[in-house]
């Protein structure tokens, strides 16, 4: 990582990233205003969030489904909003932002996730041009069955193949952690959310670590950190996920996640 930058390097980073951000804008234009409305908050919210969008350790796809997911969970609806649109940009389509969604409300709860659907849904239809967006489809109506066959290949790809093959023993072994809530994490979190195929499992992990971090879970994260290697995220991109977050959920937070992931990588290798 280079030391030398000027303040000039980091303002053209930050440039390039709100020209993406909103393609219509003038960045010089929307520096000076920030500025004049919020004096050295602008200037920060438009040079070090550009310059963090514009860093080189994962995509601007990754990075917008991990800062809608989190903007969800912590029910940042103004920002959320602008963050739909700028997700569309970043290649991500309307069907995996609402997926996002999904796990927002398993692992945020469903207020955060209802209240973030109405702000993804103003954001599409003012990008569509459209008054009203068609239907959408419903969720696959499954059996208890057919829910802890899909469980158990999410379960075996999380844990690297570690996960009691037998589904109704691995139920049961939540069941005996968890009580009833081992059958909402088997059946429904895992059985019918992390199943789906909308998002691949790698986008999946991205999101729900970044939402972890948001809402300062470590436990959880722990696990998730694991699942995540499992499913081809990096290393590096795990560390990157914390260093971007540190903008959008503070310091104490994204320090807290970083240390998470890095008790888990020293676990893997010891």
């Amino acid at each position: 990582m280079a030391d030398d930058g000027t303040w000039e390097d980091r303002l053209q980073h930050a440039c390039a990233t709100f020209s993406r951000f909103v393609p219509d804008a003038e960045p010089a234009r929307v520096l000076a205003s920030m500025e004049r409305r919020m004096g050295a908050l602008g200037t920060f919210a438009f040079t070090a969030v550009g310059e963090m969008w514009d860093r080189p350790g994962l995509t601007r796809r990754d990075r917008s489904l991990m800062i809608i997911a989190v903007l969800a969970a912590q029910a940042r609806n103004e920002e959320l909003e602008l963050h739909t649109r700028v997700g569309l940009r970043h290649g991500l389509t309307r069907i995996e932002i609402e997926e996002i969604n999904l796990h927002v409300a398993a692992y945020a709860g469903f207020p955060a996730a209802m209240a973030a659907s109405r702000r993804m849904d103003a954001a599409f239809l003012e990008t569509e041009g459209v008054e009203r967006i068609e239907d959408r489809a419903p969720a696959d109506h499954l059996s208890d069955a057919e829910r802890l066959t899909r469980a158990a290949d999410v379960r075996a790809s999380m844990t690297g193949g570690r996960a009691n093959p037998d589904p109704q023993a691995d139920l049961e072994a939540l069941r005996g952690h968890l009580g009833g809530l081992g059958d909402w994490a088997m059946k429904w979190a895992f059985g019918e959310i992390w199943s789906r195929p909308q998002l691949s499992r790698r986008d999946r992990s991205l999101v729900v670590i970044a939402i972890l971090v948001a809402l300062g879970q470590e436990a959880e994260l722990s696990f998730h950190v694991r699942a995540g290697l499992n499913h081809e995220l990096g290393r590096d991109e795990i560390r990157e996920v914390m260093t971007h977050l540190c903008l959008y959920v503070g310091f104490p937070r994204a320090v807290q996640g970083m240390r998470t992931a890095m008790e888990v990588f020293a676990r893997i290798d010891g």
